[in-house]
């Protein structure tokens, strides 16, 4: 069986909701998945995963999360090779360029791991709605298919 692991950082909720509703759909897949809250966790997380995800908003002008920023910095110092990855970010339209920046450059960080993308990264503007829970159980799904 996979082990999922998924680690958040969520300002207004919309994000953790997300996480929550790719734990669930994980769940229904077969894997055992692990959800923290990247402030109770560290970056040493993944090693035992077999998929690794990340779901993160973008606020301002394309900035990360403060709560991930020791975890963004020490991600590409990590061996995942062997390793699915995912990321999902949520973010509001009305930043232009800068919607989902902090999404895009995780998976930037997870290509200097070794780990391989499993699924393409889904934008999600504010908070899940019908279209975009049907989006993350095919971005589930995608991730489950290359396990």
């Amino acid at each position: 069986m996979a082990l999922a692991k998924i680690v958040y950082a969520s300002m207004t909720g919309n994000t953790e909701e997300i996480s929550e509703i790719i734990e669930d759909a994980l769940t229904e897949a077969g894997a055992t998945v692990e959800r923290e809250e990247v402030s109770d966790t560290d970056v040493d997380f993944f090693d035992d995963a077999d998929l690794c995800i990340i779901a993160t908003y973008t606020y301002g002008e394309g900035d990360l999360p403060f709560e991930f920023e020791d975890f963004f910095d020490e991600l590409p110092d990590q061996d995942l090779a062997g390793k699915i990855y995912g990321v999902v970010g949520s973010g509001d339209l009305e930043y232009g360029e800068f919607y989902c920046k902090s999404a895009d450059d995780f998976v930037e960080q997870f290509e200097k791991t070794g780990a391989a993308k499993g699924a393409e990264t889904v934008r999600i503007e504010n908070n899940a709605e019908d279209d975009d829970v049907a989006a993350l159980k095919k971005f589930v799904s995608e991730l489950m298919n290359k396990i």
